[in-house]
């Protein structure tokens, strides 16, 4: 294998692809990425840890030799990253060893054999969907923070996308809050998937990188899903098994709805739940009453009290909540205002937009003395 390319490139490449690599694994090839020059100019770069595979096209490649060979991730990644911004000469030579070189600058590193790396393959379709860049990086941003990070939950580490004739959901849940996101997206098929949310937090990341993509496909089949854009070719292996039946935990009425500024409320907030240790819950304390929601908090080194105005509608209420679980939504929330629905102090409020139903944020209270 013998190539030259734009040091840019290659290491903007390496960047996508490495989100696939992992440290967390005895399997050495593992921790590697493929390199394989082709005939036709081009240079693949790709990644897998079996439960994410990451494959990226440099074209604009001048292949002397083609061939293929596996090079440490972290090596060979802050290797390319700190040479100069010109053409890099790479060539393979006997063991798998690699050259790299510059106009001042050579390195000579171990290589690893590609015949063990694992195969990125295809996905059989089933279904196809596609969805407008910013659109899907917003549904991941306003729903995968919510899916449980407790690896023994089983599916509900995973975002659950359900596609409907008329829209594709996003859900994620962790048993004491619940994000919904809805965008209007046709498909022929109905369909659920479940995605492990730091997964879909990697496919953000990489999504964030590329610039030129308007629209991604998302090819979905029994076991694996399938992500292209931009020469990026992703494999995600699905979660199995039955998600919650969320729209049956969704409120069907309420006693009081409130609308309020969103950035009053977060700094409210971000200020009480500095003193929000109370009983190790982040417990904050909401009361609302006519026109006006208070906020206290309370720990041993002392206490605080905010003051909010607001317009209600509905019955005086006072309600406890984990200050995280609130604050987390809204960093997530673009909207001006926001309203929050509340049926009572012991049951779960909705957080959304003032218009449409296009996201819905549930929250379990904390209760209070």
């Amino acid at each position: 294998m013998k190539f030259t390319c734009s040091q840019q490139a290659l290491s903007k490449a390496l960047l996508t692809v490495s989100k696939a690599v992992t440290s967390k694994t005895t399997i050495p090839i593992l921790k590697g990425i493929l390199l394989k020059a082709t005939a036709n100019g081009e240079l693949v770069l790709s990644a897998s840890d079996f439960d994410i595979s990451v494959e990226k096209k440099i074209t604009d490649v001048n292949v002397t030799t083609e061939g293929s060979v596996v090079v440490l991730s972290k090596l060979f990644t802050d290797i390319i990253r700190k040479l100069p911004n010109e053409d890099i000469f790479i060539e393979q030579i006997e063991d798998n060893s690699l050259i790299i070189k510059t106009s001042k600058s050579e390195f000579t590193i171990l290589g690893l054999s590609p015949e063990e790396f694992p195969q990125i393959g295809e996905v059989e379709e089933e279904d196809k969907l596609v969805f407008e860049k910013d659109f899907f990086r917003e549904m991941i941003r306003k729903s995968s923070f919510s899916a449980s990070i407790d690896e023994s939950k089983g599916v509900i580490v995973g975002v659950l996308i359900e596609i409907e004739e008329n829209n594709t959901n996003m859900i994620a849940l962790d048993g004491f809050r619940m994000a919904v996101v809805r965008e209007e997206i046709k498909s022929e098929k109905q369909n659920k998937i479940i995605i492990p949310a730091k997964i879909l937090n990697e496919i953000n990341k990489i999504l964030s990188e590329t610039e030129e993509t308007n629209d991604i496909t998302l090819i979905l089949s029994a076991k694996k899903a399938m992500l292209l854009f931009e020469n990026v070719k992703i494999v995600i292996r699905l979660l199995e098994g039955e998600f919650i039946k969320y729209k049956d935990i969704l409120p069907s009425e309420n006693k009081c709805k409130v609308k309020v500024s969103k950035v009053l409320l977060h700094e409210a907030m971000d200020r009480a739940s500095l003193l929000s240790r109370e009983g190790k819950n982040n417990l904050i304390r909401f009361t609302i009453n006519d026109e006006l929601l208070t906020i206290t908090s309370r720990s041993e080194e002392g206490n605080v009290k905010e003051e909010i105005p607001i317009s209600k509608e509905g019955n005086d209420i006072e309600i406890g909540f984990n200050s995280k679980y609130i604050l987390d939504v809204l960093k997530v929330l673009d909207d001006e205002e926001i309203v929050i629905e509340l049926v009572s102090s012991v049951k779960p409020c909705i957080i959304k937009p003032v218009e449409g139903n296009g996201y819905e944020y549930l929250v379990l209270p904390v209760r209070i003395s």
